[in-house]
């Protein structure tokens, strides 16, 4: 499958501009990272992308159509996760996943559902109700109805929030997997995980797109603009600091910069570094 979108703006009926000028094509299979602070457009983006909101203005195509004359074939191929997702907490894990199967048309129910409970963990779980799972439980749930029917196509907003470290890294597996022959979307603040599994990346910032790449290209945006310091009262307001870490001979600063000071000893930079240097340039 393919989707395109062609000179897309989103202003709300507050005035606020939410997207200007996105142009993007997007194609299977694929694992694309979707970057971007809170307010830059992210959610407002995948909306877009499963017709729940339409442009101001510019169309979205799928496979060279209109959405808006596809809108029930890709609710056919669709799995999405948003980031705030309404569990029935009244129901049981295996209710729960057997009634959106149902809203999905899904014709082998109980095959596809033992399917998703085995992929996500919640074997044990299957008949708890979900009031009483922990958070990162209900995430796994979360994960498991979009994955229901093996859609073509996948988002999702934030999934690995409330996994602990091995949880994040069975999904981060899952999830590129299931890329090898479909096209996934994964919004995420976690960069560790866009940097472990995503073929390609987006930066979106304030409505625009900064980047649109591989990750590799991206961190050597930001070579020769990354180092550490250990003189922290000799930080300017043309420095961003990315962490501070205690050592026995005080405090190291991870530092990212247009210029490096003379006195900064120059590091290689990571995925995190070369997305806040990208995000601090256009901010300048």
């Amino acid at each position: 499958m393919k989707i395109t979108l062609k000179n897309i703006n989103k202003i709300y009926s507050t005035k606020k501009k939410a997207l200007q000028d996105i142009n993007l094509e997007m194609e299977s299979p694929n694992l694309i990272g979707l970057l971007g602070q809170n307010g830059a457009g992210k959610s407002t983006l995948m909306k877009l992308l499963v017709a729940q909101l339409l442009p101001t203005s510019g169309e979205i195509l799928l496979d060279g159509v209109a959405l808006t004359k596809k809108e029930k074939e890709l609710k056919a191929m669709l799995g999405y996760l948003p980031q705030t997702f309404g569990l029935y907490e009244e129901l049981r894990v295996w209710e729960f996943l057997d009634y959106i199967s149902a809203l999905k048309g899904i014709k082998n129910k109980k095959e596809e559902i033992e399917r998703v409970i085995e992929e996500t963990s919640l074997t044990e779980k299957r008949k708890a109700k979900i009031g009483s799972l922990s958070g990162g439980q209900k995430q796994r749930v979360g994960i498991a109805q979009a994955l229901l029917g093996d859609p073509e196509f996948l988002i999702f907003d934030e999934p690995t929030v409330g996994l602990d470290p091995e949880e994040r890294m069975k999904f981060r597996n899952l999830f590129s997997k299931t890329a090898q022959n479909k096209m996934v979307l994964l919004s995420t603040h976690i960069i560790e995980d866009v940097q472990a599994i995503c073929n390609r990346i987006l930066v979106i910032h304030k409505g625009s797109i900064l980047f649109d790449g591989k990750p590799d290209y991206l961190i050597q945006k930001a070579k020769g603009h990354v180092g550490i310091v250990e003189r922290e009262e000799e930080i300017t307001k043309e420095i961003y600091v990315t962490s501070r870490i205690n050592t026995a001979t005080g405090v190291s600063l991870r530092i990212v910069a247009e210029e490096l000071p003379a006195y900064a000893k120059e590091v290689e930079a990571t995925l995190e570094d070369a997305y806040l240097y990208c995000v601090m340039r256009e901010e300048e």
